[in-house]
């Protein structure tokens, strides 16, 4: 299949006009907040169902192992604190009842809020009539999203194994170039694993009717993006150590920094996927308990 670069250029400079248009910068500052408070929920949810498998403390370690390697041995550390200090009571069902639903409720809420930005650029919103529907369908959708994360944890976790033992074979029967070859299979998997994730958020998430192939596409161009964003901001972190004057607030910084770049490369990937869909005249509708904005019907009438 031919590329056509020009196409591409003239897309990426719509994306990114209409990207900048839609306040990205207070939009990911607004899911940072939401972060700090729904992190350990989440993550403490991700450990409990991957654990099944591989077991709490494996699965602990390596989410450790994954934060260390992108924002430092300080945030892996700060991070491991938070998940020690999440307990659910133990004293009786009720407690653990309420403990549960408590992590749920702020594990989703992270979710919840990213929905209505992505709605936002999407120029969608939920339809007055159904909002107690809505409400549990999207609660049911950010919780379902979570387990998809733990599903891919626990694909990252064998592949990682397989890859290791790999490498150690490579290494004895070929030599270490061979190793260079293994490296970059890490990277096709990592970019596949990726790019699978944010095409299920795209997907799920927003209240619109997409194709998945305008999904793959959008989600693809995304996890590119974050894939070399990240090792940029990794060695910014490695070297720059913009928390240092922070103290004890040190990790939160580090997490809200993070949340704030991962959430404006998702923005600009969603952009991405709804300038490409409208280039290729590929159907787009609300979903069945959302509408079109006003906004959006005005710019059709004044189009029309």
């Amino acid at each position: 299949m031919q590329v056509n670069f020009k196409s591409v250029w003239q897309m990426l400079v719509s994306t990114y006009k209409e990207w900048s248009a839609a306040d990205p910068f207070r939009q990911s500052a607004t899911i940072s907040y939401y972060a700090i408070f729904s992190i350990p929920g989440l993550l403490m949810i991700v450990i409990w169902t991957a654990g099944v498998i591989f077991g709490t403390e494996a699965v602990r370690g390596e989410i450790s192992m994954q934060i260390g390697g992108i924002m430092g041995v300080d945030a892996a550390n700060g991070i491991e604190m938070m998940l020690k200090n999440v307990s659910v009571g133990d004293s009786n069902i009720l407690m653990k009842s309420v403990g549960i639903a408590t992590l749920v409720f702020g594990a989703t809420t992270l979710f919840f809020q990213l929905q209505k930005s992505l709605n936002y650029i999407w120029e969608v919103e939920a339809s007055p009539d159904n909002n107690f529907l809505k409400l549990l369908k999207d609660r049911a959708s950010s919780l379902g999203l979570i387990l998809v994360i733990a599903f891919l944890l626990l694909i990252t976790l064998v592949l990682s194994a397989l890859l290791a033992l790999l490498g150690n074979w490579m290494e004895q029967n070929f030599g270490e170039w061979m190793l260079y070859l293994l490296k970059g299979m890490n990277f096709v998997v990592s970019l596949g694993v990726v790019t699978l994730l944010f095409a299920v958020m795209y997907k799920v998430l927003p209240d619109v009717s997409i194709s998945w192939r305008t999904v793959w596409i959008g989600a693809f161009v995304t996890a590119l993006l974050f894939t070399i964003g990240k090792t940029l901001l990794g060695i910014y972190f490695k070297y720059a150590d913009p928390t240092s004057s922070f103290g004890a607030a040190g990790t939160v910084i580090l997490v809200m920094l993070w949340v704030n770049y991962t959430c404006l490369i998702l923005f600009f990937g969603a952009q991405f996927t709804q300038v490409y869909a409208r280039r290729h005249q590929m159907k787009i509708e609300p979903s069945a308990h959302a509408r079109w904005t006003a906004k959006y019907r005005l710019k059709q009438r004044e189009e029309a």
